[in-house]
């Protein structure tokens, strides 16, 4: 047996396209499945290897108008800025404070910038 050529195979060039179908008639009623649904990380979250999320139980953080069952989306890599949320480790507990970068409390260790309360509507 000899070999007169050797190399890649080449892909035959596709004989038959199939064409979209035209639309007859009235819509269909399934056509909002056809739209694209939305993805509340890619919304939400800007850095997925440093979001938290945290569910809360209790009302203890009403003033923040943090309440039972809501959760919070946390990014540990967000600076923090005056006027914003954050979970802070005050004696080993888990606090919600508002960051006042003018008074500063050296009795914490800040733990991240909360970035969304999610509520669930009753």
């Amino acid at each position: 047996m000899q070999i007169q050529s050797s190399g890649k195979l080449i892909k035959a060039k596709e004989q038959h396209r199939a064409e979209v179908s035209k639309q007859t008639g009235f819509p269909s009623a399934a056509t909002h499945y056809a739209e694209l649904s939305i993805d509340l990380h890619k919304e939400l979250v800007t850095n997925q290897d440093a979001t938290f999320f945290i569910r809360i139980e209790g009302n203890e953080m009403e003033y923040f108008q943090i309440h039972n069952k809501d959760v919070l989306i946390i990014d540990r890599s967000l600076p923090p800025k005056n006027g914003n949320l954050a979970v802070v480790i005050k004696d080993g507990d888990f606090l919600v404070i508002e960051i006042n970068l003018k008074k500063l409390e050296v009795e914490y260790t800040l733990w991240g910038v909360i970035t969304y309360i999610i509520h669930k509507t009753k």
